[in-house]
């Protein structure tokens, strides 16, 4: 009878060590979750909605212009910032009349509301056309009036990106895979 115990004690210890290697590999090398908090990329995401975040994504591919991501702050590694990707390495970027002009196209941006400006003492410059350095990228926030972002910390590293927004699981009306306006569906 004690081995029986002993044997269903072991069986259900080896499933609980079995699960929590299973979700700490996941976390720190496949995807993590992640809470939105503030009003930068309103209306795309609500502060309080929750997002998978693919670490794997960049492993296996190229981030892409409309690209979400999440990244380690340039100032404090302990806070991350969701943003979008604008900028890839060798474009050129440029603010000017309130609209974003990548390699000298305006970007359409239907998931902004509001003008995209300068900041007086900020990175960009109304009007002057600025370059991506390899291994970097220039990210804005989706709600422009209440983003920090590229335009006033300048290019963000690559290697601060943590990973790409693939998925927000709640609030369960917005449940969803998250896609990039920029690529083409065939």
């Amino acid at each position: 009878m004690l081995k029986r115990i002993v044997d269903f004690v072991m069986d259900i210890l080896e499933t609980v060590v079995f699960v929590g290697s299973l979700f700490i590999v996941t976390y720190l090398f496949i995807m993590q979750p992640n809470q939105v908090l503030g009003a930068s990329m309103e209306h795309t995401f609500q502060t309080h909605d929750y997002i998978l975040t693919s670490k794997i994504s960049y492993r296996l591919g190229k981030p892409a212009r409309g690209d979400i991501v999440v990244f380690a702050s340039l100032g404090n590694n302990e806070i991350d910032f969701i943003k979008r990707i604008v900028g890839l390495p060798g474009d050129r970027v440029m603010i000017k009349d309130s609209h974003v002009f990548v390699n000298g196209a305006q970007l359409d941006e239907p998931y902004i509301s509001e003008p995209t400006d300068t900041f007086e003492r900020g990175f960009s410059r109304e009007g002057i056309e600025s370059v991506v350095p390899e291994d970097y990228l220039f990210v804005l926030g989706d709600n422009r009036t209440h983003s920090q972002d590229s335009r006033e910390f300048g290019f963000v590293p690559q290697s601060n990106i943590i990973g790409k927004v693939i998925f927000r699981y709640f609030p369960a009306n917005s449940f969803g895979s998250v896609t990039n306006p920029f690529v083409t569906r065939s």
